[in-house]
């Protein structure tokens, strides 16, 4: 079976999405910490794939009591986003991937390389 078929909800909390978004001062926030952030192209692409996810998404993984999160994910054919690095490098990204806090139904748009594994 394909898609997610349970009731989920956006997370309220817009930082998260920002953080997703190229030019966001949560974007900046990270390429100062870590070197480099994880962005869809823009905020239509985010809304894109994560209804492409949602409808015909594959379910990834479901996180044990140290992961609260159910993921699901998909890959597209065309670039959905791209880590830009602190030195203005970007390498582009073919995957999104949707967390979902398995008590509340919240969920997050992620574009990643690949999807991460749990259990």
């Amino acid at each position: 079976m394909s898609g997610i078929d349970r009731d989920i909800t956006p997370d309220p909390r817009p930082s998260l999405s920002d953080r997703h978004l190229p030019n966001t001062p949560q974007v900046q926030r990270l390429l100062r910490r870590e070197g480099r952030a994880h962005v869809f192209n823009d905020r239509e692409t985010l809304e894109r794939v994560t209804q492409a996810i949602i409808t015909g998404g594959e379910q990834t993984g479901v996180g044990d009591e140290d992961d609260d999160y159910e993921r699901y994910g998909l890959y597209f054919s065309e670039p959905i986003g791209y880590i830009i690095k602190a030195d203005g490098s970007q390498i582009p990204l073919y995957y999104g991937e949707i967390k979902v806090v398995k008590t509340t139904g919240e969920y997050h748009a992620i574009p990643r390389i690949s999807p991460r594994r749990t259990s």
